[in-house]
């Protein structure tokens, strides 16, 4: 019997410290958060015996500068679901106003097209779990459009509202931020991924995760924009929509990491590139403009479907690496991120633990992008999409290689110098190659 009651004591007692800590958990019905990137960039003077309307500029720039702020704010409501608002602010402009290379220079100026700060709302969406099974919970901390609280180990989570696709997909734990990692776009993302977003990366859509054990899988459908890469969104059952499908496999060796599987399928009003071919030919301003995000078309079909690669992996404590690859069919033109339709990258992520600046990151990666060849004769024949063009082509593929140091000096900022390496840009062996220099100051809390 007094065996029985000591059982009975822990076990009770283990029941009121969960109790307790589920109590605690209630209480953080809020999470808040800020962050504040300015970056400044320079770029050197290079060899170019001609240029086009999407050239970058074959003379020195300096300090294209960007800055953007934003504010994290999320809410509980009730068990298992929360709200999240995202008002945010960005100014400034990229160098040669962000064309000029299809793994563009600046991940926080990709969607600014005009110079002055403007407000808007980057993402407003509501998120609900479910519970599958008798699991069990886990705590998650408050973090970035994350309250912090208890949810199932094994869930479905919906989420519907306005977002950016990169916030479910394509993650990687060494390479995926620009206000803190690399600052490439084919290095923060899975360049041949044309995924579905407005002039700002955003998306309006449903999102459903079904999370188990170190199994994830992520299906969405999401509207995608009326005028390649514009403001306006659009979402027609049978015309335009974007659907992307990922598994996600955690852990697979002793240390963190992950590796992904991507599947995408877009409808929109793209043309293909042999209609961009035809209309070089016959002078057809009208799908010329379309193709260039200057009008809007006026048929649909346009179909764009790709596979992606993503994966990260700890070596040590300090030490880290990822891959990813990715392709598209490159029939139609791109619509929303950028001209890319074959691409892959490595790279590792090393702490200054070794130097005894543990908080410090230095990064290191290359990567290489393609075209199809529809998009190669289109931008050959003297073709503009809305990233690249230089009114003919020397075909070669575009090569990269980025490198930061991203030192912590205060609780709440971080100081970057970065470097970036451009052979062939837009793919163009007449012009580069090009080095670029830039500084990054980045506060959160």
């Amino acid at each position: 019997m007094k065996k029985i009651s000591t059982i009975g004591i822990l076990v009770l007692s283990a029941q009121m410290a969960w109790a307790q800590q589920a109590d605690t958990v209630k209480q953080s019905n809020w999470s808040y958060h800020f962050q504040f990137t300015a970056i400044s960039q320079y770029h050197s003077a290079f060899k170019a015996p001609y240029k086009g309307r999407n050239s970058l500029a074959d003379t020195a720039e300096i300090a294209a500068t960007s800055a953007t702020s934003t504010m994290f704010l999320g809410r509980k409501l009730w068990k298992g679901a929360a709200v999240y608002f995202n008002p945010e602010i960005s100014g400034g402009r990229g160098l040669s106003s962000a064309v000029g290379v299809a793994g563009a220079l600046n991940g926080e100026t990709y969607r600014v097209g005009n110079a002055a700060p403007a407000i808007f709302i980057a993402r407003a969406y509501f998120q609900q779990q479910f519970a599958l099974g008798n699991t069990g919970y886990e705590y998650v901390a408050d973090d970035v459009n994350q309250v912090g609280g208890m949810v199932p180990k094994d869930r479905i989570t919906i989420t519907a509202g306005k977002f950016a696709a990169s916030d479910f997909y394509d993650d990687n734990k060494y390479s995926h931020d620009p206000r803190s990692q690399f600052l490439n776009w084919s290095l923060m993302g899975n360049g041949a991924w044309d995924y579905p977003a407005n002039t700002r990366g955003y998306t309006m859509g449903l999102v459903v995760e079904l999370v188990k054990a170190d199994w994830v899988f992520r299906l969405s459908s999401v509207a995608v924009p009326r005028i390649a890469n514009a403001p306006k969104l659009e979402y027609k059952l049978d015309k335009a929509h974007s659907e992307t499908l990922e598994i996600e496999r955690k852990n697979l060796f002793k240390r963190p990491g992950s590796l992904r599987l991507l599947f995408t399928n877009t409808y929109s009003k793209s043309p293909s590139y042999a209609q961009g071919i035809q209309a070089l030919a016959d002078n057809n301003t009208q799908i010329l403009d379309v193709i260039s995000g200057q009008a809007e078309g006026t048929t649909y079909g346009g179909r764009k479907y790709g596979i992606g690669f993503s994966g990260d992996q700890e070596l040590t404590d300090d030490l880290g690496i990822f891959a990813r690859a990715g392709w598209n069919d490159g029939k139609d033109v791109t619509w929303a991120f950028t001209e890319i339709d074959r691409t892959a990258s490595l790279g590792l992520s090393l702490k200054g633990a070794r130097w005894k600046r543990a908080n410090d990151v230095f990064g290191l990666a290359a990567v290489v992008n393609g075209l199809s060849s529809g998009h190669r004769t289109f931008i050959a024949d003297g073709g503009y999409g809305f990233i690249i063009g230089d009114g003919k082509l020397n075909y070669g593929k575009e090569m990269i290689l980025e490198t930061y140091y991203n030192a912590k000096l205060t609780k709440t900022f971080w100081l970057t110098a970065d470097y970036q390496f451009v052979n062939h840009p837009a793919y163009n062996k007449d012009r580069g190659p090009v080095n670029v220099f830039a500084i990054r100051g980045h506060i959160e809390f």
